[in-house]
């Protein structure tokens, strides 16, 4: 039985979907003004995997991730660069895809943008209007919160301490917790003709009628960022269920933000180590735009988008990521284990482990294990990972199965001796086939090992790896001589430049972490 953790609730819940069988999740997605960072893949990232996961499972899953392309923010920054508001958002937009693709995030069905649902938010905002839940003033049109009875239920403020909009437009609303659905158009701005005269949709309305539009008036999942549990979830949440007269949706989930450890904490502020749901916390270090993160495309030319998306599983969702160059040196690392094991599985079964098609389903994957030893293990560690993720979808726990799980394989293959000529018997070949499909099954519900990893780009890769070559004849040479201490230097040496040594009986073998 899978289990949620509910924002609206702070509980987990049994996952139960309002139309058995499937399920829509929708995700906040970014204002598109400025290149993406690395904040703006977290849920994304993670939201791609509970729908892996979910489908696993035998659910049908329909995820939507908005884009906003009407702001306040890229109005402003269109008029600094002198384009057009379209042109800015459609340049921002295009980053925002392919930072996703690097990263294997392909499981999003639908990307609407706000402005092409202005009907759809105009229809909205008149609803919320006619049933007294809005008010007209001077061509902008508020949402009374006054009129909301539950308000803060979902960010457990209260309306009296809550304060709106500032600016010319405090002096037209009632209270100052009143939010705008509608905003009307200054001299220059991007506008639309409404009821209410031209101008553009608020930010929290956006939501609420593009969800309705592809997901339904209730619907089970709604994600996004901690950060987002005020005031733009809360507002979606209040006019969404005025407007239909019951729940928005069933289970409101809220990943951590992305801090900045030590080492990068100018641009997040001090470093922190906040518990799950601690938007305080989080907040002090949290990776934004207007705290001088770097555009992901940069990092990208740093890190294989692998690398930076099993970095974020590695942390269960609520936690908050400690971003830093050393933490994601640290995850690279982790990865060679994998890739190790993958090249030692060709080596010893001569066929590739991107070539294994492993179970879709969780049903499918069901293993007996027969008379053999090891197929046991593995089929606890299997059980073991379907755990960790039925629990909130722990990728940080499965993660660390996964780890385990190549362990096991790699001490079978060492105890069976099975890269000796002769010691690879069909029944030993079997057994590790059948925990590498296991391996390759797990790792399918987490978007990772899905293709070869590309080599890392370098100034002369092929006068590199002749150096290399030359230095592990040396070494070799220095061991036939008993010299030791020079072959113990070369090795360290190596390592300490990233490069690691494994010896087998076929050769020395070279990777660089």
């Amino acid at each position: 039985m899978i289990r949620v953790y509910n924002t609206l609730s702070k509980s987990k819940e049994p996952f139960e979907p309002v139309r058995p069988g499937k399920v829509g999740i929708y995700l906040c997605g970014p204002t598109v003004y400025k290149p993406s960072h690395i904040g703006h893949m977290v849920g994304p990232v993670i939201f791609d995997t509970v729908k892996r996961y979910l489908v696993y499972s035998g659910y049908e899953v329909t995820l939507v991730v908005n884009i906003t392309d009407v702001d306040d923010k890229l109005i402003a920054e269109s008029q600094r660069r002198g384009i057009d508001m379209a042109e800015l958002a459609a340049e921002m937009t295009a980053d925002y895809m392919g930072n996703l693709a690097a990263l294997a995030v392909d499981g999003i069905d639908h990307f609407p943008r706000a402005t092409e649902n202005i009907d759809e938010i105009i229809k909205f905002t008149a609803a919320l209007a006619e049933k007294g839940f809005a008010y007209e003033a001077e061509g902008d049109v508020y949402f009374e919160v006054g009129k909301a009875a539950d308000y803060g239920k979902l960010s457990h403020r209260r309306t009296e301490a809550l304060q709106g909009d500032g600016g010319g437009m405090a002096d037209r609303k009632r209270a100052g917790a009143d939010f705008a659905l509608w905003k009307s158009a200054k001299p220059g701005e991007p506008a639309w003709e409404s009821p209410w005269g031209r101008g553009r949709p608020g930010w929290h309305i956006e939501c609420s009628a593009m969800s309705r539009r592809l997901l339904g008036e209730t619907f089970d999942i709604h994600g996004g960022g901690l950060d987002l549990v005020f005031p733009h979830h809360e507002n979606e949440i209040t006019q969404s269920e005025s407007c239909h007269g019951k729940p928005m949706a069933k289970y409101w989930m809220h990943n951590g933000l992305m801090q900045a450890s030590e080492e990068v904490g100018k641009v997040g502020g001090r470093h922190t180590r906040p518990a799950a749901g601690d938007l305080v916390a989080q907040e002090v270090g949290k990776i934004s735009k207007s705290k001088g993160s770097d555009p992901f495309s940069e990092l990208l030319k740093e890190f294989s988008g692998e690398t930076i998306r099993f970095f974020i599983l590695a942390t269960q969702y609520r936690r908050p990521i400690d971003f830093g160059e050393s933490r994601i040196r640290e995850v690279e690392t982790g990865l060679e284990t994998f890739y190790r094991f993958f090249r030692r599985y060709e080596r010893v079964t001569g066929t590739s482990f991107y070539a294994i098609a492993p179970p879709d389903r969780r049903s499918k994957g069901d293993m007996d294990s027969g008379g053999d030893a090891v197929l046991p293990a593995v089929a606890e560690h299997r059980t073991r990972f379907l755990e960790a993720m039925d629990d909130d979808f722990n990728t940080g726990g499965g993660v660390g199965i996964l780890f385990d799980l190549v362990r096991r394989l790699n001490k079978f293959v060492d105890d069976e001796r099975l890269e000796e000529p002769g010691k690879q018997t069909p029944a030993k070949l079997s057994v590790l086939k059948r925990g590498a499909t296991v391996l390759a099954e797990l790792s399918a519900v987490l978007g990772l090992f899905r293709r070869p990893p590309q080599e890392k780009p370098a100034g002369d890769s092929e006068l590199i790896g002749k150096l290399l070559e030359l230095l592990i004849q040396l070494r070799a040479d220095a061991r036939k001589a008993k010299d030791f201490a020079t072959a113990d230097r070369i090795r360290s040496s190596l390592a300490e430049l990233g490069v690691t040594l494994e010896d087998r009986p076929s050769g020395t073998e070279w990777s660089v972490q």
